[in-house]
């Protein structure tokens, strides 16, 4: 008789993980093999097919790599555009870990009288992602509840998809010189290690409550400290629409979402030098009366005061054509070794990422490509760095131009035609970069996410 199936949580043991990274590893080692050997015959690589070749040896994956996925295939020149939309196409969702697996990992957390610490406890997931699932319930008192529970063994999952994302870096690399990763990765690796410790998410969550206190149509869901652990995080169940799903409202409502997101993400910008790092669909939701649901803050940056001053002054060199400005703002961002061809196609991207600011009328974020949004001016910027020997982006610009373009690409989907000018020159008009450096270092030790200041941001 045949053996039964393995549930799907049994995808998540150690040893199940170990065998499946083995397999997906060799598959990339194979990918890596033909492309070294195409190279050594001196035969031409189709971008194309190895893309897809890459997205068959990944396809196996359900884990962070494929959250890393998500975020590179919206980052413009991180990787090709044949790459990026191969791995746009990978699903994120991870197989729910069914009942007994969760009760295993509840006790794990919280003691074996887990159960007895809450009112209700559903057990299917409401929602499964990357890194651990969500599960609806209610406190003793009736609050309705998120739990968020991680995937056992998840920082040794991590540690393997870093390994085969330095690779996968590698062999881009080969292909194409225009961009150099290296601070890409090491970007993206100090993140996704900080998305295990639910702890310091939930400090992350705290800062997110502080910063927008005072900002109207923004909710930030609330932490119940005595159920969450480093690996459990429960909070206030926040409901919410899909922004997917909103497509029918008036252009009234979807402006005025619009709205919201943009001071959900760019208030803690420009007044702590902080930034919610994944604008992915699932991190937020609508709320009945149009405001926004902000959720899942374990992939935060915080920026010296110095490099939001330089966001500004490249906004102004934009607008006034100040070419030195401009350099001044790439140099304080960490860019080394500029030439004018290369601060030419540095301050084409710009021209593309502020072009909304420049209008004082509403308009669509984008007006001449709306359904690619940004890749086309990227692939000529990408192709010019090419020509001029590639540029390394600093690290800190990493999830600064994820979220630019993350956010504008949900502008497009709301099809929301707002005064971006004005909303932008509201959210800075009082900036003044010593008040940012007071304002977020009071906030960092109030929310004990001192280690920002023990790094220099």
């Amino acid at each position: 008789m045949a053996s039964p199936k393995k549930p799907a949580s049994e995808d998540n043991s150690l040893p199940g993980r170990v065998k499946r990274y083995a397999k997906v590893g060799g598959a990339v080692g194979g990918f890596a093999a033909r492309l070294a050997g195409q190279r050594y015959l001196g035969l031409k690589a189709d971008p194309a097919k190895g893309a897809e070749d890459l997205r068959a040896a990944l396809g196996g994956l359900k884990g962070p790599l494929m959250k890393v996925a998500q975020i590179l295939s919206t980052i413009p020149d991180a990787l090709p555009k044949e790459y990026a939309r191969e791995l746009a196409q990978l699903q994120a969702n991870a197989p729910h870990m069914g009942w007994p697996f969760v009760k295993r990992r509840m006790t794990a957390e919280l003691g074996s009288d887990w159960q007895g610490r809450f009112g209700e406890f559903n057990r299917e997931a409401s929602a499964a992602a990357s890194l651990g699932q969500v599960h609806k319930a209610k406190s003793i008192d009736g609050d309705l509840l998120a739990c968020k529970l991680q995937y056992p063994d998840m920082s040794s999952v991590v540690e393997a998809d870093l390994k085969q994302l330095k690779l996968i870096f590698s062999l881009y690399r080969r292909y194409d010189e225009a961009i150099d990763p290296s601070e890409i990765h090491a970007e993206l690796a100090a993140r996704l290690r900080e998305e295990l410790d639910y702890e310091n998410e939930a400090r992350n969550l705290n800062l997110y409550r502080l910063m927008l206190a005072e900002t109207d149509g923004v909710r930030v869901p609330s932490v119940h400290d005595d159920l969450s652990t480093e690996r459990l995080l429960t909070m206030s169940w926040e409901e919410g629409a899909n922004i997917a799903d909103l497509q029918d409202l008036s252009l009234e409502d979807r402006n005025t979402i619009a709205e919201n997101m943009f001071r959900a993400w760019y208030i803690p910008l420009y007044q702590y030098g902080v930034i919610h790092g994944d604008p992915h669909l699932g991190n937020y939701s609508v709320r009945e009366d149009l405001s926004i649901n902000l959720m899942d803050f374990g992939c935060i940056r915080v920026f010296r005061p110095e490099f939001i001053t330089g966001v500004i002054d490249l906004y102004r060199a934009v607008e006034s054509g100040d070419r030195d400005l401009a350099v001044h703002a790439y140099e304080t961002w960490g860019f080394v070794g500029l030439d004018n061809e290369v601060i030419d196609a540095l301050s084409r991207w710009a021209s593309f990422i502020y072009a909304p600011l420049m209008e004082d009328r509403p308009r669509l974020i984008e007006e001449t490509n709306a359904t690619d949004y940004g890749r086309e001016v990227a692939m000529e910027v990408h192709t010019e760095l090419r020509r001029l020997g590639g540029v390394k982006p600093p690290r800190e610009f990493v999830l600064m131009d994820r979220a630019a373009i993350g956010l504008g690409s949900v502008f497009l989907r709301l099809g929301a035609e707002v005064n971006w000018h004005r909303l932008f020159h509201d959210t800075i008009a009082s900036f003044d970069p010593e008040v940012l450096a007071q304002r977020q270092t009071k906030a960092l030790q109030q929310t004990e996410l001192v280690h920002w200041l023990e790094e220099g941001a």
